[in-house]
């Protein structure tokens, strides 16, 4: 006989484990349902008030004549005159409309590619390689980043070097600007790249440019096309910086076109809406057609894998 006996101890798994409770106290119940829907539509409710109805408004005072504009008031246009407003913004003062269009493409692209290149050269630098003039770059990255610009002893730089007033002065205020936020998102994205393709590279008998443009300027697409947007539509919106560094019609930009429709004494707001929904489409449809990869690269250097 076996002297083995039943000493009461259950088999099964869950012998001993403490009681699972139900009821309202469970997560995903009916209140949490309640509450997450709650806040995605009070969300949506606060999105349509401060985006949808100003660009509605916009819109909507673009295709009214010049009577009822100056009424300003939320309504639906009586005699809607769209095509009428549009021919005329753009044969304003000679076409300054386009060329000012033309003057903000030049400055938005020759800028963000110096910021592009300049930019990530200068975060890969500062991540690979640690030294006190690392951190004393990185102190003036960050000042860059806080201090605002100022414009007087800009003026007078500009000046001393003969390029006040022209478009490559322009382009490098735009650089020094953006610079820095550049830098900075630039640099926590290569964190994230090993250095072991850096030493196999070298090893590879690559040099130090031949690495940075072939080896780790192609890992750095998701945040190149975050960079390139962004400071696109930052470029192409701005309106201080060309006011202050390249005063005259030849060199307008875009946002200075609103000076045509606008003054002290009259104002022509169908003609001036008009003028802010052709300079809102361009970044609008950017927006609308990269918004992920906006996400994406503002949060890809955000882990460090």
């Amino acid at each position: 006989m076996s002297a083995t006996t039943n000493l009461g101890v259950s088999s099964r798994p869950d012998a001993g484990a403490a009681p699972v409770r139900t009821g309202g106290g469970r997560v995903g119940g009916p209140r949490a349902s309640l509450y997450r829907y709650g806040v995605g539509g009070l969300a949506i409710a606060v999105s349509l008030v401060v985006f949808v109805v100003p660009f509605a408004f916009i819109v909507l005072v673009a295709a009214m004549d010049a009577r009822q504009a100056g009424e300003f008031r939320f309504a639906w246009p009586r005699e809607p005159q769209v095509w009428q407003n549009l021919v005329e913004v753009v044969q304003t003062r000679d076409y300054l409309l386009v060329i000012a269009f033309i003057n903000s493409i030049v400055l938005t692209v020759a800028s963000v590619t110096i910021m592009v290149v300049l930019g990530a050269m200068v975060a890969f630098v500062l991540q690979r390689r640690k030294s006190r003039v690392t951190a004393l770059v990185n102190f003036l990255v960050l000042a860059g980043l806080v201090m605002p610009p100022a414009v007087v002893p800009t003026i007078w730089v500009l000046q001393r070097l003969g390029m006040f007033g022209t478009m490559p002065g322009l382009i490098l205020v735009e650089v020094a600007f953006g610079l820095s936020f550049t830098i900075l998102l630039f640099r926590a994205f290569i964190s994230t790249i090993p250095r072991e393709l850096d030493e196999a590279a070298v090893l590879d008998g690559a040099g130090p440019l031949r690495l940075f443009f072939r080896v780790v300027l192609p890992l750095l697409r998701p945040v190149l096309v975050t960079v390139v947007l962004v400071q696109s539509v930052t470029v192409f919106n701005d309106f201080q910086t060309p006011l202050y560094f390249l005063p005259g019609d030849a060199g307008a930009t875009v946002q200075l076109t609103l000076f045509n429709f606008q003054s002290q004494t009259t104002s022509s707001y169908n003609l001036l809406f008009m003028d802010i929904l052709l300079i809102t489409i361009p970044p609008l449809v950017l927006y609308l057609f990269f918004n992920r990869q906006i996400v994406a690269g503002m949060t890809s250097g955000a882990v460090k894998g």
